[in-house]
């Protein structure tokens, strides 16, 4: 696996003075925004595929195991205070479980009948969507759970950094970021953990604006957990609404901190009213706008 040999590039490596070490590691971590750029059109495919799901109301799984899972989940950890997405939604499978998010649990990886046992007590199923990491291609524990979802009818989106590998072969739609050697031969948390991280990002933020979780570059479905998101969903009704903060503040309160609601509310929709020009557009706050301003949105008699 090309992720595993030793590159010419880099022997030697220990040798070099501080500054030429770093300028190699820094260079190395080009080649993992590459491969992402390289893989578009496989990401743009599976992002596609993911939001039909999602819209038709399945949950979000991801999958892996070392450096892979900690990825893996923390991409899926951070898309409900982000987006919003619904915590019932979203299922992190872990080799280790969350003890492996901070510390390497030997062995973990290869437990084939462990895999499977999680995406049998999840009820992991038709409506669902795997998206399961691996940089070898080959791990079992990751291997064992994009068969036993996709053997139940899940979406499968698998991304590896080793071409002609079984995730790949395995998934309705592969990802392959091909990030080649590394600086340190085998330590994929360098050039294949960058390039995972950035097609997570990718991936995860399309369908989540697609989904109609961003209006206008803002993150209306954040969840205000603390005093500066309760000051950033000010800020974005403001923007949005050209009202005063007090006319803002009254309006998030009445919305119970929902910025989608608020910025409704604020052109002059009651809440019941809000909240159903939201759930006929999906959430889209544009959609919703635009009703609004047809007259479509108003409530026959």
């Amino acid at each position: 696996m090309d992720t595993e040999r030793l590159s010419p590039r880099y022997r030697g490596i220990d040798a070099w003075d501080l500054d030429d070490m770093l300028d190699a590691l820094v260079e190395a971590q080009f080649v993992a925004v590459a491969a992402v750029r390289a893989a578009r059109a496989d990401v743009a495919a599976a992002a596609a595929a993911v939001e039909a799901r999602l819209e038709a109301g399945g949950r979000l799984v991801y999958a892996g195991a070392g450096t892979s899972g900690r990825l893996a989940a923390q991409d899926g950890a951070e898309l409900t205070p982000t987006f919003g997405w619904p915590r019932d939604r979203l299922l992190l499978l872990i080799a280790g479980g969350e003890r492996a998010l901070t510390q390497a649990i030997e062995g973990a990886e290869d437990e084939r009948d462990e895999a499977e046992r999680l995406v049998r007590e999840a009820g992991i199923g038709a409506a669902d969507v795997m998206i399961a990491l691996a940089a070898s291609g080959t791990t079992p524990f990751t291997l064992a759970c994009i068969a036993a979802a996709k053997e139940r009818g899940a979406l499968a989106i698998g991304i590896a950094n080793n071409p002609g590998t079984p995730l790949l072969s395995l998934a309705d739609h592969a990802v392959l970021l091909d990030t080649g050697a590394e600086p340190i031969a085998g330590s994929t948390r360098l050039k294949a953990g960058t390039a995972q991280k950035i097609a997570l990002n990718v991936l995860s933020s399309a369908v989540m604006i697609r989904l109609g979780r961003v209006h206008e570059g803002l993150m209306v479905d954040v969840q205000a957990g603390n005093a500066k998101l309760v000051r950033r969903s000010e800020e974005m009704l403001l923007f949005l609404t050209d009202r005063s903060r007090e006319a803002v503040r009254e309006a998030l309160v009445r919305a119970g901190g929902r910025v989608k609601v608020a910025a409704l509310l604020l052109r002059g929709c009651e809440l019941r009213q809000a909240e159903d020009l939201l759930a006929r557009t999906g959430g889209r706050l544009r959609a919703a706008l635009t009703m609004l301003e047809t007259g479509s949105g108003m409530k026959q008699d």
